[in-house]
């Protein structure tokens, strides 16, 4: 374990702790807790009002997010049956149903489909797909709103500390991609930073786009 994640301290409830710790063992992908620890901290810093997830899972790190940001609603997307119907599970148990818009099916088909304006963006699907979704996450971010993607450094192959087995190195060619597009982009201010499995923090700082709301 690196240094800065002996040092975390998550504050979260003991039911959502037990709650992950029971994700874990069955393998669901949840945030690790160095890198949940700095989103609740993002949020609590910005207290956005209209937060979109990408990659919903069991619906644990929305709850995590919700419980953050008490003014909140959630619009979260997941490809998996199985995990969305535990997700909405999840979302009643802990009280936050009523604040939560849950979608079932492919991310980038959904997001073509929205329109409104979100104030921050989790990031956390398909990891290959990210800069596709670019395109249509700018379209849906207020000015001065946060992206904030998770996984981006893979276990050290991305940023090349680690050798890329040969069958990961598409993928990991893809997030090298994202990376350099979204750094790159002046509609963004961005820094990647060495927190969890790597994290990309973006601020869009392009206009106000015009909405059916």
């Amino acid at each position: 374990m690196k240094y800065t994640a002996s040092l975390v301290k998550l504050h979260i409830d003991e039911r959502l702790a037990a709650k992950r710790a029971e994700a874990l063992a069955r393998d669901i992908p949840v945030a690790d807790d160095e890198t949940l620890q700095f989103l609740l901290l993002t949020l609590q810093m910005t207290q956005p009002l209209k937060l979109l997830e990408i990659g919903t899972a069991v619906g644990l790190s929305g709850v995590a997010m919700l419980q953050a940001c008490e003014n909140a609603r959630l619009t979260t997307i997941e490809l998996e049956e199985e995990r969305y119907l535990e997700a909405k599970e999840n979302f009643a148990s802990f009280g936050v149903a009523d604040r939560v818009s849950a979608y079932l099916g492919d991310a980038g088909e959904i997001l073509s489909m929205m329109d409104g304006q979100f104030d921050f963006v989790f990031l956390d699907g398909p990891k290959a797909q990210y800069e596709k979704y670019l395109f249509d996450l700018k379209r849906l971010m207020k000015r001065g709103a946060t992206l904030f993607a998770d996984d981006v450094l893979l276990y050290g192959w991305v940023s090349g500390e680690e050798e890329t087995p040969q069958k990961r190195r598409s993928i990991v060619e893809k997030i090298r991609s994202y990376l350099e597009t979204v750094t790159a982009d002046k509609d963004f201010h961005t820094s990647v930073l060495n927190v969890g499995d790597g994290v990309a923090l973006s601020v869009y700082t392009g206009g106000e786009r015009n909405t059916k709301e």
